[in-house]
């Protein structure tokens, strides 16, 4: 019986490492670098980084100049106006060809600022793209943690399943050689049915958290998944204000509050252009053919070469009036600016608070983990002593029962309070950048 009971430490200890035949095994390191090359969520910044590289790409594109061809062809029916100002029934059909350019010498700060503006946001953007990987890897360690420790809750479930199995038949040993009543018998058998159920509820865990992190990898199915345990050491914890200040240096989500308020005083000057006076440059070329019923007209070709005419000129725009749009427009981004310095502080102060809640459940749950090994053991060897008191028939089979069901919830604590340290003291040093 004493090797029964060595045994479920044992299995729980090294819950997954035994892989099925055939099995795939995903470390963490593996599940983290999958989720975040097939995640949705992720494609989707992506594709938002490759717009903002667009919108920067438009704005250094505006210093270019613009050229256009024209064509037309017009026709004019009944009465109109002759030379000798009299009017006449006439038919009259005309053809224009050109082409025009222009030029923008001076945009009044709009294209440098337009450009720093979407540079800003660019940035901005791709600290989101990876704020966002950030965040899935954090909760891939959750999920992966949760596999691990729910496959060694099953594992404990299935030891405690063995020991009830092993009391039921050395009482029902004990009722025959008349030394205990058939009513210990009757409540070992009810207990090994409820661990029956307790190992199948704990199987149905196990495999609803190892389908959840499948989901989060975004795999068509669990079939054929196993996860790799991690190692048993203790974590090393650093001080929540030592994780903070490594944080404020390289955390993504900080860096975006960061640039999205730089993106944003830029968005302020680019909205105050518009009270700058813009100059352009304008060239273009052009000649038609006329045609009047009624008159000798010149031919096509003569009339094109002779009605050619160039033009070259300078438009200069003087913003006087323009129905506050401009001053509304800076009003906009100066509240946009606001709400982007509040998202600086909310996201900093975000940080700082899942920092500490992270160490603060890391030390309780170091702490924690020394006071569970020492359950574990005060509770083994109080089992094994009431083993030995039921077999001499001084304890009862409730007495072996409570010895055994401290015992399991002891292994489960020492589980849980196991895979929190290690989550934890994984979430600090994730944040700071180890």
């Amino acid at each position: 019986m004493n090797n029964v009971i060595r045994k479920i430490a044992v299995c729980a200890a090294a819950v997954g490492c035994a892989v099925a035949a055939g099995a795939e095994q995903w470390d963490l390191q593996r599940c983290i670098d999958y989720a975040i090359a097939n995640n949705i969520d992720i494609h989707r910044y992506e594709l938002r980084a490759e717009s903002a590289r667009q919108d920067v790409t438009e704005a250094c594109d505006r210093f270019l100049p613009t050229v256009g061809g024209y064509a037309s062809q017009n026709f004019s029916f009944g009465r109109g106006l002759t030379a000798e100002n009299t009017y006449a029934n006439r038919n009259t059909a005309s053809t224009s060809f050109g082409a025009q350019l222009q030029l923008p010498i001076f945009q009044g700060l709009a294209g440098i600022r337009r450009v720093d503006y979407a540079k800003a946001n660019l940035s901005a953007v791709l600290e989101q793209a990876e704020a966002a990987k950030d965040d899935l890897t954090l909760n891939v360690i959750a999920a992966y943690l949760q596999a691990l420790y729910s496959s060694e809750v099953s594992a404990i479930a299935r030891g405690r399943l063995a020991i009830s199995r092993a009391d039921a038949a050395r009482t029902e040993a004990l009722v025959n050689a008349g030394r205990v009543a058939e009513l210990d018998l009757a409540q070992a058998r009810a207990q090994v049915a409820q661990d029956e159920l307790s190992v199948v509820t704990a199987a149905g865990d196990s495999a609803l958290a190892v389908l959840d992190l499948t989901q989060m990898l975004n795999l068509p199915g669990a079939a054929g998944f196993e996860i790799v345990p991690l190692s048993d050491e203790e974590p090393m914890l650093m001080s929540a204000d030592e994780v903070f200040a490594a944080a404020t240096g390289h955390n993504h989500s900080l860096r975006a509050a960061l640039l999205g308020v730089d993106a944003a005083e830029r968005n302020v000057a680019l909205a105050r252009t518009g009270y700058i006076p813009t100059l352009s440059f304008n060239a273009g070329l052009g000649t038609n053919y006329y045609s009047t019923s009624g008159m000798n007209n010149e031919g096509f070709g003569p009339q094109m070469r002779h009605n050619f005419s160039q033009s070259l000129g300078f438009s200069l725009s003087v913003p006087i009036f323009d129905a506050f749009g401009t001053r509304n427009s800076v009003r906009r981004a100066k509240i946009a600016h606001l709400e982007a310095e509040l998202q600086l502080d909310d996201s900093r102060n975000a940080l700082y608070k899942a920092i500490q809640q992270a160490y603060t459940r890391a030390l309780t749950a170091v702490r924690g983990r020394a006071a569970a090994a020492t359950a574990v053991e005060s509770s083994r060897a109080a089992f094994e002593a009431m083993q030995t008191k039921y077999e001499l028939g001084r304890a009862n089979a409730t007495e072996l029962e409570n010895a055994k069901s401290d015992y399991t919830n002891a292994l489960t604590e020492a589980a849980r309070t196991k895979y929190e340290a290690i989550l934890r003291a994984r979430v600090l040093n994730f944040y700071a950048g180890r």
